[in-house]
Formats: structure tokens, sequence, C-alpha cells
């Protein structure tokens, strides 16, 4: 394919919160692609000749400590569940209290039939660490087996599932952005024992038109094993029907109640605000 070069076009670029919006001007792009190369001001001009050019000591990078065992909140971590009750949490139906299960080894189970539940707290970009098992004796096939979500900003589904010799449609399967997208993997523990998800959330951004102007992205590390890589959220993650993306800011971590008993457990929930 013969090529094309375009100038260059300079600009300035601004962070935005999941709370602002900006008008995007698209007066110059006439529907042709953008084939702009990307260019770092800070690194145009003429090259340094020493290593001291190249090296800068503020703003200081905060300390944080992290916990003394895998999975145990670092120092600068917002603990949303730590086995002893549940203050930062909320029914999802009415704003009640939770009518899960507290359990004496430090964790929860969903309470069947009694709705999702919700932090008090809303988020944005975080830094996600949860724990979470799948029942014994084992229930059931398909969907119906251990399934719950963590919904972050409380729109968009991350799937649990016992997925242990229990095929289902793949963007549904354990670990999905649910009917969204498949993992990259199954890293599933055996039934019955305590599964961990580490996420990396970064929200949508809209316009003042409410029009959505750069997708949220997570990234999901199941056990260890990295099964959503930087995954572009397309949109709410409905049971029925096409992703929506309503404008919207910060909103509640929200974890599924699926109405079959599925009970599912969860202990050590923590996050840092990104």
């Amino acid at each position: 394919m013969k090529k094309f070069y375009f100038p260059v076009l300079l600009v300035s670029l601004f962070a935005l919160s999941c709370q602002e919006k900006v008008k995007v001007d698209n007066s110059e792009k006439m529907g042709e692609p953008d084939d702009s190369v990307i260019v770092h001001e800070e690194y145009s001009g003429s090259e340094p000749t020493e290593p001291e050019a190249t090296e800068y000591y503020e703003p200081k990078v905060p300390v944080v400590k992290p916990g003394e065992n895998l999975g145990n909140p670092p120092s600068d971590a917002i603990v949303l569940f730590d086995g002893k009750n549940f203050d930062n949490w909320v029914s999802s139906k009415d704003s009640t209290a939770v009518k899960w299960h507290l359990n004496d080894d430090g964790s929860m189970t969903v309470n069947d039939k009694t709705g999702d539940i919700q932090t008090k707290k809303n988020f944005g970009d975080m830094q996600l660490h949860i724990e979470w098992k799948s029942p014994l004796p084992i229930q059931r096939e398909g969907q119906n087996r251990g399934n719950s979500g963590i919904f972050l900003n409380g729109l968009y589904e991350i799937q649990v599932l016992d997925q242990n010799d229990n095929p289902t449609y793949v963007n549904g399967q354990v670990g999905s952005i649910y009917k969204q997208g498949p993992p990259l993997a199954m890293a599933s523990v055996p039934t019955g024992e305590w599964n961990t998800y580490d996420i990396i959330y970064h929200a949508p951004e809209f316009n003042e038109d409410g029009g959505k102007i750069k997708s949220g992205t997570v990234t999901v590390i199941h056990n260890g094993v990295v099964i959503q890589d930087h995954t572009e959220i397309k949109g709410t993650t409905p049971y029925i029907g096409w992703p929506k993306n309503p404008e919207h800011g910060k909103g509640p971590l929200k974890l599924q109640d699926h109405g079959d008993d599925s009970r599912v457990s969860y202990r050590n929930i923590w996050v840092r605000e990104l």
C-alpha cells in the first residue's frame, strides 16, 4: 500500500478525571483516519549529551508499605472488608443494611435472593484486590454454578463463576468482562479454594454532551495470571442487549447476588485509588 506522510501537529494534552467533560473538535478530521505520528514534545530539540540532563528528582514518589503477607492491604489502601463487619457496604436495592452472611473465618457469603450489595464510597480509577471462592458441594451447571460478579463503577461486571469442568459461553466464563471480553486464560483454583483477583480499572471519559470520548479499561490478574490485559470496556454488561454508555462519574463497587443460591464467598477486599 502506498504511504502518505502528513505534517505533524503538536498539541497539548490534558489529564481528565472521570467527572470532567471535554468537547472534541473534529473540524479538521473531516472523516479521515488520524495517521499522525506520536511525538513527545519534551524529547524534541537538541538531544542532551550529559546523563544529568535526563535525570530529575522532583516530585518525590510517595512511599507505600506493602502488606506483610500476600494479599494483605498496603499502607495507603482503603479496606472495604476485613471480615469484621459490613460497615462499608449497603444493599444495592434500597441502601439498607447488608443481609449477607458474615462468617467466622473472616469472609462473607451471598445470602440467596437478598440482593446485590455495594460500597458506600464511590470510586473511579482504582487498584482492587478481592478474594472469592465457589462453594462445595457443587450444585448445578453452566451459569448457575457458583455465579456472582464484581461490578466496577457499579456498571461493568467482571464475572465470578465456578468454571471447573463446567463449560459455558466464553464471554460469560470466569474472568470475562461479561458478554464482552473473554479472558486470556482460565486460571481458577479447585472448587472450594480461594481465588484472587487483582484488578486495575480506569474509568471512561465523557464530553459535555454526555458522549463517551474515551473507553474505560481493565486489567485482571487471576491467581497470578494475567487474564485481561488493558482490555477496552465497550460499555455496560447487560444479560440481554448491547452495551450502553450512560454518562457517569465515580460509582460504587458492587457484588452480585445471582439469585440462584450461588453461595459465593468473598474476603480481603481493598482498594487503592489511582
